[in-house]
């Protein structure tokens, strides 16, 4: 389906005082339209940097990175907003909800930044919240927050979806259910979703899965039989 995300040789380093940590160290893959990629790695690893460069929210210190041909690293900050309000859906590890908006209005402000938004209200009722509907964050919990910040995400449907850690604060039995919306997502609207973790079982749902370790690719495994989420062993 070619390659959306091209990355080449990308360094990112960060000075704190008088010591530079070296966060990337050389990192080079490519991403394929519609493909489920996970990125496994302990913390510390640099999967999360990665991605937030990916995304456009950080910019690599060296090398190249492109979207479609685009070269973000040669983005400018207006350009990198553009390109994040008009193709990148995020899904942080803490959620980020607007604390004076109920759970349909949080989903909402998304959708109206897409061209092409998906049904908020039937995305809400796929992450079993459609009884919360009208709360605010303040009167959910964590796990029902991070649930109303996929289900945003989702519904801005995004050319590329990139997760950190979405299954973080949730049970085993909600974290399947939205393992399976995201990858329901990737399949049925072609849509390429990076799911960033340290749960190692979640990479059996992947196309391939990027490992990292100190700061670059250890390797790159592809998987012939992706599983679906409700047929991995837990």
């Amino acid at each position: 389906m070619g390659i959306l995300i091209e990355a080449k040789d990308v360094t990112k380093q960060f000075n704190l005082g008088e010591v530079v940590v070296n966060a990337l160290n050389g990192v080079s893959f490519t991403i394929e339209q519609g493909e489920l990629v996970v990125i496994l790695g302990p913390s510390g690893s640099g999967k999360s940097t990665m991605v937030n460069i990916i995304g456009g929210i950080d910019t690599l210190t060296t090398g190249e990175l492109y979207y479609n041909n685009e070269a973000i690293h040669k983005m400018n900050k207006n350009a990198l907003t553009k390109y994040r309000r008009d193709h990148v859906g995020f899904i942080f590890q803490f959620y980020n909800l607007m604390p004076n908006l109920t759970a349909i209005e949080n989903i909402e402000l998304a959708a109206q930044l897409s061209t092409s938004p998906l049904d908020c209200e039937e995305f809400l009722d796929k992450v079993g919240l459609k009884d919360r509907r009208d709360h605010y964050p303040s009167r959910m919990s964590g796990g029902q927050q991070q649930r109303v910040a996929i289900a945003r995400a989702i519904c801005k449907n995004p050319d590329l979806l990139l997760c950190d850690e979405p299954t973080g604060a949730l049970d085993i039995k909600t974290g399947v259910e939205i393992l399976k919306l995201l990858s329901d997502f990737n399949k049925e609207y072609k849509k390429t979703v990076v799911i960033i973790t340290h749960n190692a079982d979640i990479a059996n749902i992947a196309d391939r899965t990027f490992y990292f370790r100190d700061g670059a690719i250890e390797k790159i495994v592809r998987n012939e039989h992706p599983l679906k989420p409700d047929e991995v062993k837990w």
